[in-house]
């Protein structure tokens, strides 16, 4: 089965659990993503109408020296999310301003809510330094697949959730012994530090020799050349990978069900209520799905999923 029947096939899968919102597209180009189908270009440039009719937040819900007062005095948001994850946030090596992605564009979508323009600024996090980003000011919020945990939560607080997923294994396209995580007892399985698949491998797995590496690129480098036998993140991740990179596949389907939140930086209760009704607008003016048809819909054949209710996960 090829790579994209199997994102096909595993996000429909997903989006009919109602677990799977999709992941894609933010910055102000709109250019296809690398491994989509010629037409995503076009697609693509509907964003345009999206954008232009974005909701922007009333000057009473700028509260004064409030997160969202001080990042629009500054005239920019400034964002942890990642410059190399097709599907969710994807740097355009000929354009390196052109940002495109699930995550990217709903960053985007915040910068017009605050500022009334797309002004974004991206710092490209590790797993493991998101909470410290957060912690030090250093980024307004996170946008990068950021799992909400209870225990994520004593650290940073958590708009949304925004979209769900679920974790999956990927193996080397000749690996023919690996259909999913019943087969990953006595193997060495890659992870990301700091990610929920540290836990969640050893409890179903707990004879599998599990190796972590602090971002993602690292991790599906590890499993290329071969230092494990598999490599287990969210399946949305690696589904993305898997379009554009022929020498991996994923096997089996998504042995877990994840919601991914917005981070923010702890105990900002007025920015994460602020934030939390944006997603609701964005949601119920069906920008949200607009999106989601734009960007992950352009390698699924199904319907945007209906987005998870905000506050609907514990930490969120």
């Amino acid at each position: 089965m090829s790579s994209r029947s199997i994102l096909r096939r595993g996000l429909v899968l997903l989006a009919s659990a109602a677990t799977v919102a999709a992941l894609s597209a933010c910055s102000s180009g709109t250019a296809a993503v690398p491994g989509s189908d010629p037409s995503a270009s076009a697609q693509a440039s509907s964003l345009d109408e999206v954008y232009a009719n974005a909701p922007v937040a009333d000057a009473a819900a700028l509260i004064a020296d409030s997160t969202m007062a001080k990042i629009k005095a500054r005239g920019k948001l400034i964002v942890a999310e990642a410059l190399d994850a097709p599907l969710l946030s994807q740097q355009d090596p000929t354009n390196p301003e052109d940002v495109q992605g699930f995550d990217a564009d709903l960053a985007k979508m915040l910068a017009i809510y605050i500022l009334g323009e797309p002004n974004v600024e991206i710092v490209p996090p590790a797993s493991e330094t998101r909470e410290a980003l957060l912690a030090n000011g250093t980024v307004d919020v996170v946008f990068n697949t950021y799992t909400i945990t209870e225990k994520r939560a004593e650290q940073v607080d958590f708009a949304g959730p925004y979209l769900e997923s679920g974790l999956a294994v990927a193996v080397r396209s000749d690996n023919t012994d690996i259909n999913g995580i019943d087969d990953l007892g006595g193997k060495t399985v890659i992870v990301g530090a700091n990610t929920p698949a540290v836990t969640a491998v050893p409890e179903k797995q707990p004879t599998a020799d599990v190796v972590s590496f602090g971002t993602d690129p690292q991790a599906l480098q590890a499993l290329q050349q071969g230092r494990g036998d598999a490599y287990v993140q969210d399946f949305t991740l690696l589904a993305s990978h898997a379009i554009d990179d022929k020498s991996i596949k994923v096997v089996g389907q998504p042995f877990t069900s994840e919601a991914y939140g917005i981070g923010l930086k702890k105990d900002d209760a007025q920015f994460k209520s602020f934030i939390n009704d944006w997603l609701e607008k964005i949601q119920k003016d069906g920008s949200w799905a607009k999106i989601w048809d734009a960007t992950l819909g352009e390698a699924v054949e199904s319907s945007a999923p209906t987005p998870p209710a905000i506050g609907s996960v514990p930490g969120s």
